[in-house]
């Protein structure tokens, strides 16, 4: 009896090893195990315009109306109305989450989408968001294609419309490195960019040749505060580009623009209605999809021809309030934009968008129904640009102003 009892105790010890054994191991395949999940939705844009606009991708991401363009009998020949059904905004996405590395848990996350980098290529698949993060318990490290840090992630235009309120709102996504410290509901993320799909502009039309030959980054500093139902933040922007390394005569040109932007924003939630708001005002904003650039504003030597550079600056302003609930919403987004000019004469040439433009205004009403993973959204987008001619300041004396209605219908499936 005892040797059976001594046999049935071992066997019972190697029992329980084995499923400590078993145990273990899966506790380590658990730690390592990497994770993926899958989404996305599939939209389609029924466009109807009351006028021509300035616009990408067939008239998908609307920015403003196009200036008066009179016949011989003067007609407006720009005041024709346009139609059109694009399904390019249709997206899909991989979040990953992998095991812990350097003491932080590791994420990852990619998506792309139908826009295409051009308007040749539309159709075609480009990517949007890819990076990866490394998260502590107060800091995080990100790495990759994100959007730009003034475009608050916390904090945007939930608008129908593509255009997620630009020109009034800044719209670019950077290669970026971004850290990001948090202590208890204040937090402050600094972050090094470059220009891949929002490109500054210059003597050779958008590129990123102008930031690449800068040889440094784009810098950006942001503060905010998250209470409980209040987000409140702001920070500043620093841009360096180079337009052109000779001059026309063909001398090595040693010349650079370097621009600075401040921009403050707010979200205010309750449980009827959320209210969001961003100021933004700095020069050279052209990658930021908004109005403004730069000027050349002196010719240092008659013979070389070499340049000083001045930037035009903007600002901006928005503001949207929205219901909260789940089956139905409503929401009204209205933005206001102005050329600011420059702070000093400028000769020529300028480098702008919009710099024939004065001011920008936009009125956009929505109203949203989802049932499950279906969406149809209704949004009437009006848009004004008063138009006029320069002064020696690149203030613009306003002449006309021209107006576009967009009547626009989406439809979503989410999955």
């Amino acid at each position: 009896m005892k040797i059976k009892n001594h046999r049935l105790k071992a066997l019972g010890c190697l029992f329980v090893l084995s499923l400590g054994f078993i145990s273990l191991k899966a506790a380590a395949e658990d730690k390592d195990k990497v994770t993926i999940s899958f989404s996305g939705y599939i939209k389609t844009d029924v466009i109807y315009d009351t006028r021509q606009t300035v616009s990408i991708r067939e008239g998908h991401f609307l920015l403003y109306p196009k200036d008066a363009l009179d016949d011989p009998a003067g007609k407006d020949i720009n005041a024709k109305d346009s139609f059109h059904i694009l399904s390019i905004q249709t997206r899909m996405a991989l979040k990953i989450s992998g095991p812990r590395a350097l003491g932080a848990k590791t994420s990852g996350y990619l998506e792309g989408e139908f826009f295409g980098v051009s308007d040749a290529d539309i159709n075609g698949f480009r990517l949007r968001h890819a990076y990866l993060k490394l998260n502590w318990r107060k800091s995080e490290l990100m790495i990759g294609q994100f959007w730009h840090p003034m475009f608050i992630t916390e904090s945007y235009p939930e608008v129908v419309s593509f255009n997620t309120g630009a020109p009034f709102e800044p719209f670019s996504r950077a290669p970026q490195v971004r850290f990001t410290w948090n202590w208890k509901k204040i937090s402050f993320s600094a972050t090094a960019l470059s220009q891949r799909d929002f490109a500054s502009t210059g003597p050779e039309g958008i590129s990123t040749v102008y930031f690449r030959n800068a040889a440094g980054p784009e810098f950006n500093f942001k503060l905010g505060l998250n209470l409980k139902n209040l987000l409140l933040g702001g920070g500043i922007n620093l841009l360096k580009i180079v337009p052109r390394l000779a001059t026309e005569t063909g001398y090595q040109a040693d010349e650079s623009v370097t621009s600075a932007a401040g921009f403050i924003y707010s979200r205010l939630t309750t449980q009827p209605i959320t209210i969001k708001a961003q100021l933004v005002y700095g020069g050279n904003l052209h990658h930021l999809t908004m109005l403004g650039g730069y000027a050349a504003q002196q010719i240092v030597d008659p013979i070389i021809r070499n340049r000083i550079y001045t930037p035009i600056n903007t600002g901006a302003a928005w503001l949207e309030i929205q219901t909260n609930g789940e089956k139905w919403q409503a929401g009204l987004f209205s933005g206001y934009c102005k050329n600011l000019g420059a702070t000093k004469e400028i000769i020529g040439p300028i480098y702008s968008r919009g710099d024939n433009i004065a001011r920008l205004f936009r009125l956009a009403p929505r109203f949203i129904y989802n049932a499950g993973k279906i969406r149809l959204a209704e949004e009437i987008e009006l848009t004004s640009a008063t138009y006029g001619s320069l002064d020696n300041r690149g203030q613009v004396s306003p002449l006309r102003t021209v107006s576009n209605i967009r009547l626009l219908t989406a439809f979503y499936y989410f999955f």
